[in-house]
């Protein structure tokens, strides 16, 4: 279809520029003997005979070229084709203003080639200005609308904040603990996948690594149990940014201009979003506040599984898989014993409970 009307096109181009310009390649072929040769119908018909031959070789260039152009409109993100469009238009209507004054003047360079370069030009400036600066733009909409309204209620800022985009990273999905939180209603809003993230799960699937390839796959498994199976929205983000190699970056530009929070366990990502004042959601620090509390002084009953690092220690695990490291516990590797707490480690990657056993203390 798109062949027929290119087709079309070219016909009807050739028919135009036949009438105006075979009248003197006719003349310069001294053919002007031959009858209703330089009639506007016969004319008309010739271009449009040249034009429609030259089609066999042009047209699947020109075929080839629109879709390449179509495809690469449809994986640019909204904004980037928007603004971009916009600028284009400014461009364009600033060229026009300028290239009225011009038209008085009696020289053919300032009514011809000036205007011309000067529409292409401006046009192009007007383009990479609008697309270049889009998230100052976007920024700038959103800080005016923000001015603009009255400052709610603490339960309206409560529902907004909900309603924020939920944009999840690669690390996340392959953990798979994201469909349970989501399955309780603790985490709200819609999930936003991105496209970029999809095509990373998707590499990691079809690796020739076997634990690589079988974490892919958890990924895909978690992703259609959250799509199908919970009543949460999911929405694919189908965009992409070409100038940004990293996945993790893609991420920090993608909810900057969606003002959306990303969530992960990847304690790197987590850094670069709050550096870069961008919401996140860490799954690791919900599970560590949701861990009961364990004081220095309390008793606990562990099974020491196997030695420490430093010397005659012995390692535990509670339920939960907090870790318990159990001094002069070496000589209880496979028993199960009350240890006393003695001090407790929080991090951001976890927790860490140091203790040591309730036999010592009572010989003490």
């Amino acid at each position: 279809m798109l062949k027929r009307i290119i087709q079309l096109v070219f016909l009807s181009v050739g028919g135009m520029l036949g009438i105006f310009f075979m009248p003197k390649l006719i003349e310069l072929l001294n053919m002007q003997d031959i009858p209703f040769i330089d009639t506007p119908y016969t004319l008309a018909v010739l271009g449009a005979i040249i034009f429609f031959l030259v089609t066999f070789w042009l047209v699947d260039y020109v075929v080839n070229w629109i879709k390449v152009l179509e495809e690469s409109l449809v994986k640019a993100p909204v904004t980037d084709v928007l603004f971009g469009s916009l600028g284009l238009i400014f461009g364009l209507i600033v060229a026009f203003l300028i290239v009225i004054p011009l038209q008085d003047i009696q020289y053919q360079i300032f009514n011809t080639i000036i205007p011309l370069f000067l529409t292409l030009l401006l046009g192009y400036l007007g383009f990479q200005v609008g697309f270049k600066k889009r998230d100052e733009l976007v920024n700038l909409f959103s800080n005016s609308n923000r001015a603009g309204k009255k400052k709610g209620t603490d339960e309206e800022e409560v529902e907004v904040e909900d309603k924020k985009l939920k944009i999840l990273d690669t690390s996340v999905i392959i953990d798979g603990r994201i469909a349970d939180i989501c399955q309780t209603g603790f985490l709200e809003g819609t999930m936003v996948i991105p496209q970029f993230v999809l095509e990373e799960l998707q590499h990691i699937a079809d690796s020739s690594d076997v634990l690589k390839r079988n974490r892919g796959r958890r990924g895909l498994d978690i992703l259609n149990r959250i799509q199908k199976e919970l009543a949460i929205k999911v929405e694919i983000y189908e965009g992409d940014f070409e100038e940004i190699q990293e996945v993790d970056s893609k991420l920090v530009k993608l909810a900057k201009l969606t003002s959306g929070m990303v969530v992960t366990n990847d304690f790197n990502l987590n850094k670069v979003c709050e550096l870069q004042n961008v919401g996140v959601l860490n799954i690791n620090d919900l599970a560590n506040a949701v861990k009961p509390v364990v004081l220095p002084g309390e008793e606990l009953k562990v099974q020491v599984i196997k030695d420490g690092k430093e010397h005659n220690q012995g390692v535990a695990y509670l339920d939960d898989g907090t870790m318990i490291v159990v001094e002069d516990g070496r000589n209880y590797i496979g028993k199960h014993i009350d240890v006393l707490v003695t001090s407790v480690l929080q991090t951001s990657a976890g927790r860490m409970i140091f203790a040591k056993p309730k036999l010592l203390e009572k010989a003490l």
